[in-house]
């Protein structure tokens, strides 16, 4: 109704994956990237994973694939993964158009179709793609079914590529130790984050423009609130323009300013969400009971010493990957006061900024004494502060800290001055600080614009020293290599990080840069503490970032 209004041919906000209102931002390049890459490999490659919070774009990704698949591509594509291990493979048969009479509640009759499909498939110069969307709601009897499927080969090539489109908690399935075996058959991950302030813009624009939209109806102003409130999410960015075009219709507004835009976002945002925005000024009680809940929460618990024989798995780009183990449930998750960038800038600019006792809360998570490292110690960051405990420093975006998954400390800047905070959660438009003895959740993107590097200790192997360069040789070279080979496998390829040698030789240079390079890391080839951090992002030892449930 409001199309007139607006000089609009249709509505540049509806939350339908419409392809052609995609909008490509370099991450959405790369999770198409990968996608294609895993159909243009056919057979010869794994499984394909693209992860990401609810909203970010996934199903618009893989309906823009289905777009551009080559001709000789067949599909079978899954949007209701809650199905037994029969039922899953009856829908991928009914996908790929098999005769599936008699064969219907068999296993072994249904597979066997599927590989005669394949043979033939194959046989006439064609790739099968398989592609599972909403995976998280997979079983774990339906996965392993799925991974079964991948068996289905010739001498020299795999008859099935296959694509798991998920959620957060498919990567978290995945580190089971039960499901090792289809982890490490996962040969292209990626995990699409929410767009930046100035992406968010360049999409509500560009979807504007698609819409047939003149002049911009959001100011300047009002558009970075618009990015504020959705945290940079897709879907979270329409729903609020939509709701803020109504209003700005309702009242005759034009262009939809400030006031108008944060009206909409609270009628549209979850209740929840809106409930928590409390005042900074809390009352003195309240603010006791929450610092002393929160101190009773993250009270540490003893980690268990890192072995190097343990069979972990390597977490590539950017998996976030927690075990069971370590896995919180949304119930078990306190309250804390959501600070908007308003209320976080005052916090900053009241904090003490004294970095000391910040540093000895992130070295209790590891449960360090104070024969192993002090917080006077710790702050000057040697890459190894003790036998076994280690340090990295830097700049990074959040969504690479997301990877590493370990909480870490934000140094950020408020007026001039810098502050530290202890990041314990990260969702995707929230995350959890600790900052002068309290606790309490601020918009991911108010804590982006703020933040100006980061600091971080892990426990890890003891026989480690670090850097690792090329021709070094020992116990670390020998753990590096292991540690690679249980996410990769040996085959027949020579550039496989074997055993070869004993050294830190071309192969083992090589498969370190692939690791590097899925975590954003400088891809030099040298083992340093980032790259140490990235290959334990998936360990069960110590303590992990805490999920947000938005």
């Amino acid at each position: 109704m409001y199309l007139d209004h607006y000089g609009l041919r249709e509505p540049p906000f509806s939350i339908t994956p419409d392809p052609r209102f995609v909008f490509l931002s370099e991450r959405h390049r790369d999770a198409l990237a990968h996608l294609s890459y895993g159909i243009g490999q056919g057979g010869g490659s794994g499984f394909v994973q693209l992860t990401g919070e609810v909203g970010t774009g996934k199903t618009t990704i893989s309906r823009l694939l289905l777009e551009q698949l080559p001709a000789d591509a067949r599909v079978a594509l899954i949007l209701n993964p809650l199905l037994s291990p029969t039922e899953l493979l009856e829908a991928i048969g009914e996908e790929l158009r098999l005769d599936l009479d008699g064969r219907r509640g068999n296993v072994k009759a249904l597979v066997d179709a599927l590989n005669a499909y394949l043979l033939e498939a194959h046989a006439a110069g064609l790739r099968v793609v398989l592609i599972i969307d909403e995976a998280q709601n997979l079983s774990a009897a339906a996965l392993e079914q799925v991974r079964l499927l991948t068996n289905l080969e010739t001498a020299t090539q795999k008859l099935l590529q296959i694509i798991l489109l998920g959620q957060p908690e498919l990567r978290e399935q995945l580190a089971r130790p039960e499901l090792r075996q289809l982890a490490q058959r996962i040969t292209a991950r990626y995990h699409l984050d929410p767009l930046d302030a100035d992406e968010s813009e360049a999409y509500l624009r560009h979807r504007w423009a698609v819409a047939g939209g003149g002049e911009f109806p959001f100011t300047r102003s009002a558009a970075r609130r618009l990015y504020r409130h959705a945290g940079g999410v897709p879907r979270l960015l329409n729903v609020i323009a939509e709701r803020a075009l109504l209003a700005g219709y309702a009242r005759g507004e034009r262009p939809i300013g400030d006031r108008l835009l944060d009206q909409a976002a609270a009628e549209v945002l979850a209740p929840r969400a809106r409930a928590l925005r409390v005042p900074l000024m809390l009352g003195s009680a309240v603010a006791i009971g929450l610092t002393a809940f929160a101190v009773w929460h993250w009270l540490p618990r003893r980690a268990s010493p890192v072995h190097a024989a343990a069979h972990v798995v390597v977490a590539r780009k950017p998996a976030l990957a927690k075990p069971a183990a370590m896995a919180r449930t949304p119930t078990a998750q306190p309250v804390f006061a959501l600070l908007d960038a308003d209320a976080f800038a005052l916090r900053l600019a009241a904090s003490k900024g004294d970095p000391q006792p910040i540093w000895m809360q992130l070295l209790a998570l590891w449960t360090v004494g104070p024969g192993e490292a002090s917080a006077t110690s710790a702050q000057a960051c040697p890459k190894t502060l003790a036998p076994g405990l280690f340090c990295a420093t830097g700049n990074a975006r959040l969504s690479e800290l997301a990877q590493f998954d370990r909480p870490s400390l934000l140094k950020l800047h408020a007026n001039g001055r810098t502050v530290w905070a202890l990041l314990l959660g990260l969702g995707s438009t929230q995350a959890m600080l600790r900052l002068d003895g309290t606790t309490f959740t601020v918009h991911r993107s108010a804590l982006e614009d703020a933040l100006d590097g980061y600091a971080t200790v892990w426990r890890g192997p003891r026989e480690v020293g670090l850097p690792l360069k090329h021709g070094d040789t020992g116990p670390a070279v020998d753990w590096l290599r292991a540690r690679l080979l249980s996410a990769h496998p040996p085959h027949a390829s020579p550039q496989q990080p074997g055993a070869q040698s004993g050294s830190y030789d071309d192969p083992l240079v090589a498969a370190v840069r692939g690791v590097q390079r899925d975590f954003g890391l400088r891809s030099d080839g040298v083992f340093g503490p980032e790259t140490l951090l990235a290959l334990m992002a998936a360990d069960r030892n110590g303590p992990h970032l805490r999920r947000m449930s938005e």
